[in-house]
């Protein structure tokens, strides 16, 4: 289906009070969410605020973006890091195709801003922004910058921190904290209650995780039905997994993917999941204490540091996946379902790491930005 045409109307009502951005990047979770996240911050703020989302229309994206009301215009791109030598002569050969788009896009568009969230797909898109002299912005959720986002930096406006960092002293840096999407600050946290039983949310990022998944299946045949188990998959491993408990009787709420995320944290008690930086910004938010267990070939490592940071915090454990087996992760869940003192603790620590306002605060500074541009 071709993407929805930006008219005349609703560039004239966007120009009446209300914002025209467009946010470009995404592929994974982790990079689109806190895009969600600033765009709904805008929508709040500026009620006719007219958002456009650009990349390259995988899947979680398409899902993600119907499901918060946002449109979505795709373009040509591959990513390059990581790749073959062909695979990434082909990734470059795309990109003139892919700028091409995004000339056209943004020509038609006429953003006020250009945000850029990381993701291959974001290159074109923002270097096409700086070519048309479209104010740009950059959000970076990890502690190190990935290879868009530094690649972007000498042409952007503004760059805005998850974490502290030595380019929080950059003069275009600001250290915001990552944005979540507004149903985290919207749903009420679940009080722990009498009879209720113990709910373990495992989600190994928008993508599933077979080295959890595989741990939690195994952990499940030593714990039995004593848990509430809800269990995102992803969704190359969903009907393995499915069938593991279906095998075994257990009850288990099993999905490739969770669309309302903000409830599934909010009716859990502990949540095993990876460590990227939108998945610590959710915990934090909704006072979740958690089991982490990080991707071991994350760039830079950065998700065993940001596991670490939430263990120094006494917000979380963390389970190297060279050390996680179902028995390890039985007895970590079990320790936490006979301690409740000890994961209220947690809990209240994770709160307090979290950063609600971050959104806002990045909001905020576009509308300081776009004053000293005009």
């Amino acid at each position: 289906m071709a993407p929805k045409a930006f008219d005349e109307t609703i560039t004239e009502e966007a120009s009446e009070g209300g914002w025209r951005i467009v946010v470009a990047g995404g592929g994974t979770g982790g990079h689109l969410f806190p895009g969600i996240a600033i765009a709904e911050a805008f929508r709040k703020r500026f009620p006719k605020t007219v958002c456009r989302f650009v990349s390259v229309g995988t899947r979680i994206e398409r899902e993600a973006l119907a499901h918060a009301g946002f449109a979505l215009e795709t373009i040509r791109s591959r990513g390059l890091k990581g790749k073959g030598i062909w695979r990434q002569i082909k990734g470059l050969m795309e990109l003139p195709f892919g700028l091409g788009q995004s000339i056209r896009i943004l020509k038609r568009l006429s953003p006020h801003v250009v945000i850029g969230v990381g993701g291959y797909a974001a290159g074109p898109v923002c270097l096409a922004a700086w070519m048309l002299r479209i104010p740009l912005a950059l959000q970076e959720q990890n502690s190190e910058l990935g290879l868009t986002n530094k690649l972007l930096l000498p042409l952007a406006d503004r760059l805005y921190l998850s974490f502290p960092s030595p380019l929080q002293n950059h003069p275009r840096a600001r250290l915001t904290g990552n944005p979540v999407r507004s149903g985290f600050l919207q749903t009420p946290r679940r009080l722990p209650q009498n009879g209720a039983p113990f709910t373990v949310l495992v989600c190994g990022g928008s993508q599933g995780a077979k080295a959890i998944n595989t741990a939690v299946m195994e952990a499940m045949d030593i714990i039995g039905d004593r848990i509430r188990l809800i269990h995102q998959t992803g969704n190359l491993d969903e009907e393995r997994v499915k069938a593991h408990y279906s095998d075994r009787r257990l009850s288990v709420e099993v999905s490739a993917f969770i669309r309302d995320m903000a409830t599934a944290y909010a009716e859990s008690d502990l949540v095993v999941c990876r460590a990227g930086a939108s998945t610590i910004a959710e915990i934090t938010v909704s006072g979740k204490p958690a089991i982490l267990i990080p991707f071991p070939h994350a760039a830079g490592d950065h998700q065993r540091k940001n596991a670490l940071a939430l263990v120094e915090a006494g917000a979380a454990e963390c389970i190297l996946e060279s050390d996680l087996t179902g028995a390890v992760l039985a007895e970590r869940i079990r320790y936490s379902m006979s301690h409740p003192d000890a994961l209220a603790a947690m809990a209240e620590a994770s709160r307090k790491l979290g950063r609600p306002d971050a959104a806002d605060r990045i909001v905020q500074d576009i509308v300081e930005l776009r004053k000293s541009v005009v």
